[in-house]
């Protein structure tokens, strides 16, 4: 008997890619995914973790872009309140950078251009005696506060597609779309998992893949196409905590570019980005040492103490897929989407660019763009949705995490906080019937027990050390390399099992 059929086929395990099945799936359509490496496994996963607006895109009049980024930090914001939260943002004035009357004005529209009802709205900051200045230079006086929200964003891929799947959705992951080809109404596509070769068919095909959107159509689909993609790497370094509070900094530099400051992970400061040209190197990116020594520098002539190298723990970076407009800069070019329809035959929809915050808003026009290839297509529904462990009030943390306590009284703090800002209302079925730490398990190191590994495996995809550690968490931020290397041999140990289990 021949394989159903697939409505929509999406190729790629972004955020783009997972908000479009996700979105596909909730009309009813039967819809696969194929990732050929992990969820989020490039840019969704090395993004500066924030829904915002793009303050800085109102310099080039891209107040469609920001308006709708605007609208959506709510929306987002009260369906995954687990997480997403609100920030506040400090921009200290500098009096060589832009004048402060022209950023007044700018958060002035900032704060009303997108409707907002929830965040708070800018104000005013004395350095000289609000405790964001004790960090920073005595030259630094006064300052801007304004909202923005943080978000993880590995695991906002990965909640799309365990929503996607739990609506009907196939998502293969490490699984390569090595070729597709039209068949009358239909997409015949051969499928790569780890040496296995299978065919599938889809009456639509989505090309979702980020940095290899090109690549797909020239070399996958072998369509000629004079559509492509701008590479730009954005590198970040993080530090040991550098200030206590729970704000973070938006620093302009000399070059007119910005870069963040922010608490990260509870123990260390993140710093990011930079806009870097990469050519056409679809390698994993790399943040280099002079991109690194940049954001140091950059940062460091705003705080008192200067960042040394050797401070960095952790560095990462990643290529934004920039719809290639022609300009100039890599900081110029345009962060909005492009969405590309291709109907000579069975319909291709290809998805240029985007930023993280308007991901909804790109899968809900990328179904209506495809709506008339569907009889009956129900109307959108993700506005109001929540994401899996986000059914809860967007201010309901505090609740959230008394609950688990109470339910889960071995708990310390930290450990309770994490959870709930890892898993939301899901954290009691990561812990099931634990009635002490004893019963979760294994413990691994930093908080991670087998109970919350083996809902990682299950329940999101994970399947290497790698995966759980800085994608589904950031724990490996914590980790010892010794930890990494006896979590690797566990989870393969635990693989070996699985397939004796199904040989026998």
């Amino acid at each position: 008997m021949p394989e159903k059929i697939f409505d929509i086929f999406v190729i790629g395990g972004g955020v783009n890619g997972c908000g479009i099945a996700r979105d596909a799936a909730g009309r009813g359509l039967y819809t696969g995914l194929a990732e050929m490496d992990d969820l989020a496994s490039a840019t969704s996963s090395a993004s500066t973790k924030l829904f915002h607006g793009g303050l800085r895109y109102l310099e080039y009049y891209k107040f469609r872009l920001v308006r709708e980024a605007l609208v959506e930090r709510e929306v987002l914001l009260q369906n995954m309140p687990h997480i997403s939260w609100p920030m506040r943002f400090v921009l200290p004035i500098h009096t060589e950078m832009r004048p402060s009357w022209l950023i007044r004005v700018g958060l002035f529209i900032y704060d009303h251009l997108g409707g907002r009802k929830i965040l708070p709205a800018t104000k005013t900051i004395d350095l000289t005696s609000d405790k964001a200045g004790e960090p920073l230079k005595g030259s630094l006086k006064k300052a801007f506060e304004y909202s923005d929200c943080w978000v993880q964003d590995s695991r906002l891929v990965v909640l799309n597609a365990a929503d996607a799947r739990a609506r009907g959705a196939k998502i293969l992951t490490h699984t390569k779309v090595i070729a597709a080809k039209r068949r009358g109404d239909h997409w015949e596509v051969e499928l790569d998992h780890q040496g296995e070769y299978r065919m599938i068919r889809t009456r639509v095909l989505v090309n979702a893949a980020g940095p290899w959107v090109a690549k797909v159509l020239n070399d996958t689909l072998q369509l000629d196409t004079r559509e492509g993609v701008r590479l730009v790497r954005g590198s970040h370094i993080v530090v040991n905590k550098i200030f206590t509070h729970d704000r973070a900094y938006f620093f302009q530099g000399s070059d007119n570019r910005i870069i963040f400051a922010i608490p990260y992970e509870e123990d260390f400061t993140l710093i990011g980005t930079t806009d870097q040209d990469q050519g056409v190197d679809l390698s994993k990116p790399e943040c280099s040492v002079e991109e690194a020594d940049y954001l140091r520098e950059f940062a460091s002539e705003y705080f008192k103490t200067p960042i040394e190298a050797d401070e960095i723990v952790w560095t990462y970076s990643g290529t934004r897929p920039l719809y290639d407009d022609g300009v100039s800069s890599a900081t110029e070019a345009t962060r909005d989407y492009v969405l590309s329809l291709n109907e000579d035959g069975a319909p291709l929809l290809s998805v240029f660019g985007g930023k993280i915050t308007t991901y909804r808003r790109l899968a809900e026009t990328a179904m209506a763009k495809l709506a008339n290839h569907f009889d009956g297509l129900p109307g959108n529904w993700t506005k109001s949705a929540p994401l899996p462990g986000g059914d809860f009030a967007y201010d309901g943390m505090a609740d959230l995490r008394a609950e688990l306590q109470s339910m889960f009284p071995f708990l310390e703090d930290g450990q309770a906080k994490r959870l709930c800002r890892t898993y939301g209302t899901n954290a009691k079925e990561v812990l099931g019937t634990a009635k002490s730490e004893d019963d979760l398990g294994e413990d691994f190191g930093a908080g991670l027990f087998e109970a919350e590994i083996r809902w990682l495996i299950t329940e999101e995809f994970a399947a290497t050390a790698e995966d759980i550690l800085w994608r589904r968490t950031k724990l490996g931020l914590k980790f010892s390399p010794e930890q990494t290397v006896h979590l690797e041999a566990w989870l393969k140990e635990q693989n070996r099992h699985e397939n004796i289990k199904k040989v026998s």
